[in-house]
């Protein structure tokens, strides 16, 4: 009996040491504040503009804003200019301010 004991309070000791070594390593919150990639809060419309073309192109490749733009049938700096107006997009059928990707 005794031995089930210890190797329970081991076990749990394990589990402490466990914890409090990985929580650091998976923690959200890091020492920036935002990550590199964040749109631009209370950002200008040529701000905006500048993100939604990096960001199209980042995840789609080369080309996705033009694409994008004949799709939609709205420039980059329209959607960047709404965005900087009140920041929803519903004047183009967009996500009315719920996020991207």
């Amino acid at each position: 009996m005794t031995t089930i004991t210890l190797g329970r309070w081991l076990l749990v000791a394990l589990t402490v040491v466990g914890l409090a070594f990985a929580t650091p390593a998976v923690s959200a919150h890091g020492e920036a504040s935002t990550p590199d990639d964040a749109p631009p809060n209370n950002g200008t419309a040529e701000e905006w503009a500048t993100w939604m073309d990096a960001q199209t192109t980042e995840h789609m490749g080369p080309g996705a804003t033009e694409w994008m733009e004949s799709h939609m049938g709205v420039t980059v700096e329209e959607m960047g200019q709404d965005m900087a107006d009140d920041g929803d997009m519903t004047d183009y059928g967009g996500m009315g301010g719920s996020g991207h990707c």
